[in-house]
Order: C-alpha cells, then sequence, then structure tokens
C-alpha cells in the first residue's frame, strides 16, 4: 500500500468512502501469525501459531486468560492486544464484584467495542492494530467472536485470522457440519488441522510453536501447555499418515508374441 494524501489522519475520508487507517490497521491484523477458533454445541476451541522475533527469543504468547469463562488469541501488534486484553480483564471483574456473576460474553464485546470505536474517529489517534477471536460460555452457550481494528464484532460459529489464514478458513467451510456434534478432542483435532494448513513452507507444527486453549460447559478457559499439545499433534501426524495414498505395486509387463512360449 503507498501513501496519499488522504491517509495522514484517521479522521480524513477519501472520495471513495474509504478511511485509509483503518485499512491499514487491517493489514497489520493480515501480517500476524494465524489464529483459528471454532466451536461445538458445547465446547470452543482456540488454536493459534506462535512466533519468535529471533532465534535468541522465546515464542510470543498468542492466547491471553481474560477470565474463568472466556479468552481470546490476538493476532497484528501485540502490545495492542495486551492492552485490550486488561480492559476486558477489568470489565470482567467489575462486573462480578457488582452483580457476583460472569459477564455476558455479548456484553463484553460490546464494551470493548466501544473502546475500539474511539481511536477510528477521532484526530491525532490510530486504529488498535489488533484482530481478536474471543470464545468463551455463558448461560446462552459457547461462542466465537471475531474482533477486528473497525471496532466491528461478528458472531461466527468458526474463524480464522491472520497470515495465510485462507487455506484454514477453506477448511473450515468444508468440515462446518461436523463441528456442532464433535467432542472437545475432535473439536481440537479439527482446529489442529485447519492451522497446519497455514504454516510456511518447511515449518511443522510442534508444541512450541502451538498455542491451544479450551472453554466450554463445565470447562473454564484452559490454556495447554507444550506436553498437553503434543498428543494432539502426534494423532493429527498419526491420521496424516493413515490417508496417505500408497503407490501400487508394479506391474509386470505381458510378453510380446515373439516371447511366448511354444506348446
Amino acid at each position: 500500500m503507498f501513501r496519499n494524501q488522504y491517509d495522514h489522519d484517521v479522521s480524513v475520508w477519501s472520495p471513495q468512502g474509504r478511511i485509509h487507517q483503518i485499512e491499514y490497521a487491517m493489514e497489520a491484523v493480515k501480517q500476524g501469525s494465524a489464529a483459528v477458533a471454532l466451536k461445538s454445541k458445547d465446547n470452543c476451541v482456540i488454536v493459534a501459531l506462535k512466533r519468535a522475533p529471533s532465534e535468541l527469543s522465546s515464542y510470543q504468547e498468542k492466547i491471553i486468560p481474560i477470565d474463568t469463562h472466556v479468552g481470546m488469541a490476538i493476532t497484528g501488534l501485540t502490545a495492542d492486544g495486551f492492552l485490550l486484553g486488561r480492559s476486558m480483564r477489568r470489565e470482567c471483574a467489575d462486573n462480578k464484584w457488582a452483580y457476583n456473576e460472569p459477564l455476558p460474553i455479548s456484553r463484553l464485546l460490546s464494551k470493548i467495542s466501544l473502546k475500539m470505536q474511539v481511536p477510528t474517529q477521532r484526530y491525532g489517534r490510530r486504529p488498535f492494530g489488533v484482530g481478536m477471536l474471543v470464545t468463551g460460555f455463558d448461560a446462552q452457550g459457547p461462542h466465537v467472536y471475531y474482533l477486528c481494528p473497525s471496532s466491528n464484532a461478528y458472531d461466527c460459529k468458526a474463524f480464522a485470522v491472520g497470515s495465510r489464514s485462507q487455506s484454514a478458513r477453506t477448511y473450515l467451510e468444508r468440515h462446518l457440519d461436523q463441528f456442532l456434534d464433535s467432542s472437545l478432542d475432535e473439536l481440537i483435532q479439527h482446529g489442529l488441522a485447519a492451522l497446519k494448513g497455514c504454516l510456511p513452507t518447511e515449518t511443522e507444527l510442534s508444541g512450541k510453536n502451538c498455542a491451544l486453549a479450551v472453554v466450554g460447559k463445565g470447562l473454564n478457559f484452559t490454556v495447554y501447555d507444550e506436553e498437553m499439545v503434543q498428543p494432539y499433534l502426534d494423532s493429527l501426524a498419526a491420521k496424516a499418515i493413515a490417508v496417505e495414498p500408497t503407490e501400487p505395486p508394479p506391474v509386470a509387463p505381458e510378453p510380446m508374441e515373439e516371447d511366448k512360449p511354444v506348446a
């Protein structure tokens, strides 16, 4: 994307009715590492790819617990994501202190959307350059929301965001009918299979570069560590080997007419 006279501030509209600063923020989300969220009738699963800025540094955290019933994965500018995560934790804590019950997911998204909307129309501010996949479970059941830099919140059955996420969205669309009745383990397998398509060339999905979290009916939001993720990766690899087509054995050529023995 190139600079033009309509992108120097978020309060400037282009003649085409576009706000370029918001579009630039959404490009930051597209450049971030991929994250996938999906839900069944009782559970939600988030899987995300973790990146290391260099070989000498550790992997950046991609999944942020918010409360016992809700958490999120971020892609884009991680500092913006952690800032919004703190705001979400504060909203959940205030609601629990005032009403002694968890904050409904839809109300939480409404509050954070209002916070994200302010920089999109105020002079001298910039939009938050982060996309968030928020999953949770409340009295209405499981939820998957995608919250983008434009401050729009989308209620989804499943979604993928980040770099190379189109292949993950294609997988989710093809298997969408299977998610509703899936068990937790099956839902995790679907999430990892979708995320695997977002990997760069010559990179394998491992417990170090993969983050996984679950939440559901009777299950608090839990982030799995590397040892807990590895069995699911091993199972996914075993299934991939099982479905690989095997080459049929070579068939010996029939002898020519003059080579056939005479009775």
